[in-house]
């Protein structure tokens, strides 16, 4: 390991002249040495980062306003605080391998917010509840058609005191890499990101089960339709789409 030269020896000076020299703090007024030294404290801990919140994953905040016409799980916790949290309990060992070579999936334990599960069984007591509608996630994707559970429905047919949506037990936070990340954004014409983090969170489920969910069919379909269109540009594998479509066939987002 290279050790760092004294300052005698980087500017030529005699260990005489060295001594006199006097530190960059006394230099500086107070408030200007409280500003450096914070400036660098949140250099440091910014470096430190495994993963932030992608733009795309904002609308699951309910700090922002796109949050408000989004259907899906939103937390109440800053995104500051979820990134915190995230961070700290991050461990590259613990990431699973997602859809793509580019996608993983990091589960934490849900002790820090109150998502429910937003995923249901089909049975015969609550089929009737179930909707569809063609949908975009953003203006820049083609509109495909989904199938959901109206929350509105099923807080209407609920019996009893039983709790219809349960405190999910799990986060299943979906990341995509940093260089996927600036290749989509770049094939949509969007302005390139300046962030580093190696990791992107651009998605959040609530569950409770801490394993991957089978992506739902019309999402690979999206996916097989290439970058322009909102996609990851990622083929569509048989043998995983037929496992998602069995565990789809009998289960229904809640909306």
């Amino acid at each position: 390991m290279r050790k760092s030269l004294p300052l005698s020896m980087l500017f030529g000076l005699t260990t005489a002249q060295s001594s006199h020299l006097r530190p960059l703090s006394a230099f500086l007024s107070h408030s200007t040495r409280h500003r450096f030294i914070h400036g660098v404290q949140n250099m440091s801990t910014a470096s430190q980062n495994n993963l932030v919140v992608d733009p795309f994953c904002y609308r699951q905040f309910s700090e922002k306003e796109s949050s408000k016409g989004y259907a899906g799980t939103v937390f109440n916790i800053s995104i500051q605080k979820f990134e915190e949290i995230a961070n700290s309990r991050f461990d590259a060992s613990d990431l699973q391998d997602g859809y793509a070579p580019f996608c993983k999936h990091l589960f934490l334990e849900n002790d820090f917010t109150d998502a429910r599960v937003n995923v249901l069984p089909i049975t015969k007591e609550n089929e009737h509840c179930l909707r569809s509608k063609y949908e975009a996630r953003n203006d820049k994707e083609l509109p495909v058609l989904t199938r959901y559970f109206s929350r509105e429905l099923l807080e209407q047919n609920k019996s009893g005191n039983g709790d219809v949506f349960p405190v999910a037990k799990y986060l299943d936070l979906i990341l995509y890499s940093r260089e996927q990340i600036n290749k989509e954004n770049e094939a949509m014409g969007k302005s390139p990101d300046a962030e580093t983090a190696p990791w992107g969170v651009v998605s959040i489920k609530a569950q409770d089960i801490d394993k991957e969910l089978p992506m739902t069919p019309i999402t690979a379909m999206r996916n097989a339709l290439g970058k322009e269109e909102g996609g990851s540009g990622v083929p569509i594998d048989r043998e995983k789409y037929v496992e998602a479509y069995e565990y789809w066939r009998d289960h229904a987002t809640v909306v």
